[in-house]
């Protein structure tokens, strides 16, 4: 197999290798682009003399996610494919290792460990095998439920770090509910995509429903990174 091989995945795309193919699908990453841009402006309004370690590596994180998914939607190639998922990973490694680290004040040994337990979830989320039928189209085009269950992990993760903190008063428990349930939304509108294709008719094309999960995973990240920016606080030595 080649990196230059195609990879038709979302309806907007349908057959179609053209680079233009999905256009709703390749600017509704611009959404990730502004997240950052506007999470970055208000970082540098943050006090001085309150720094939040690792936050500007989150932020490049998500303005880096942002390119990655547009590639892949415009490319649609396995190459373009590692460029959209990798950074999606990094990212979702990083923000649990901060916000355990950070929100809960674990020690490393217990953040390592939450990292192999999230890392091992991911994998056995994304090997789960639907009944035909059940989200996963007799064409074989998505795995199951779209290939949206192996996103499962970060959701319960969002949920249940916010639950605790919330619990605890911690001011990003609020921030990491809301991220949960917006990024909830976003794991329908990405698994309908192919479900409601037919359905999505404007001008005599599909577009599917795979841009609003860029739209609703922007806002996730973004008020991921508003929890980091005004909540995230040295852990002191």
């Amino acid at each position: 197999m080649s990196w230059w091989d195609q990879v038709f995945r979302y309806c907007e795309r349908g057959s179609d290798p053209s680079f233009w193919a999905e256009p709703l699908n390749a600017v509704s990453n611009a959404a990730f682009i502004l997240a950052a841009i506007a999470a970055g402006i208000s970082y540098t309004r943050r006090p001085r003399n309150e720094p939040a370690p690792g936050v500007i590596a989150l932020i490049l994180l998500v303005f880096i996610i942002g390119i990655g998914s547009f590639l892949f939607h415009t490319f649609a190639t396995r190459w373009a494919a590692m460029a959209d998922v990798i950074p999606i990973g990094i990212f979702m490694l990083s923000y649990l290792g901060y916000a355990l680290r950070t929100y809960l004040k674990l020690n490393w040994l217990w953040v390592a460990v939450g990292l192999v337990i999230f890392v091992a979830a991911l994998q056995i989320a994304g090997a789960i095998d639907c009944r035909p039928g059940f989200f996963s189209p007799a064409s074989a085009r998505g795995a199951c439920l779209n290939g949206t269950g192996g996103y499962v992990p970060a959701f319960l993760a969002m949920m249940g770090i916010g639950a605790v903190l919330a619990l605890k008063s911690h001011k990003a428990g609020g921030y990491l509910l809301c991220a949960g349930l917006v990024f909830f939304a976003s794991m329908l509108f990405r698994i309908v995509d192919l479900e409601l294709c037919s359905e999505t008719r404007i001008a005599g094309g599909v577009i599917g429903t795979h841009f609003m999960w860029h739209l609703l995973n922007a806002a996730t990240l973004y008020l991921l990174l508003m929890a980091a920016v005004h909540h995230g606080q040295r852990i002191r030595p």
